[in-house]
């Protein structure tokens, strides 16, 4: 008898443990756009039925780093409804001198520089440069 109960249990949690389907409803894309220009620029944007918008253009342009490549340069931005019916918009660029920076009202923010802390750094700003060290 320990050994049916043993089975059933086992059975049932292996059922309960399979990997699931994908969901029954498919969003479809009601619009897309893609454009790309032989120099390697491009502009892409799309929009599906559930209200998630986004685009994106991107240009290349020779890196500013020792390295001569070309690296592409891309703005843009998207936009989605969260679960608790927020909207979130978020706009970026990417580089290669300065990475991702994205903005959006939802992004944290940090809290403002204490006045003791600001009054150091205002003052060690009027200090001369350091001399050059001799090594």
């Amino acid at each position: 008898m320990k050994t049916r109960v043993f089975i059933l249990l086992s059975v049932v949690a292996l059922a309960v443990a399979a990997p699931q389907g994908p969901g029954d409803k498919v969003i479809a894309i009601i619009k897309q756009d893609f454009d790309q220009q032989p120099d390697g620029s491009y502009v892409y944007s799309y929009e599906t039925e559930n209200g998630i918008k986004a685009d994106e253009t991107g240009t290349l342009k020779k890196a500013s780093g020792p390295d001569s490549n070309d690296v592409i340069v891309a703005q843009g931005g998207f936009s989605y409804t969260a679960p608790d019916g927020t909207v979130i918009n978020l706009q970026y660029v990417a580089d290669d001198e300065n990475g991702f920076k994205p903005e959006g009202e939802h992004l944290p923010t940090p809290p403002p520089i204490p006045p003791a802390i600001q009054k150091a750094l205002d003052y060690l700003a009027t200090l001369p440069p350091p001399p050059p060290s001799r090594s």
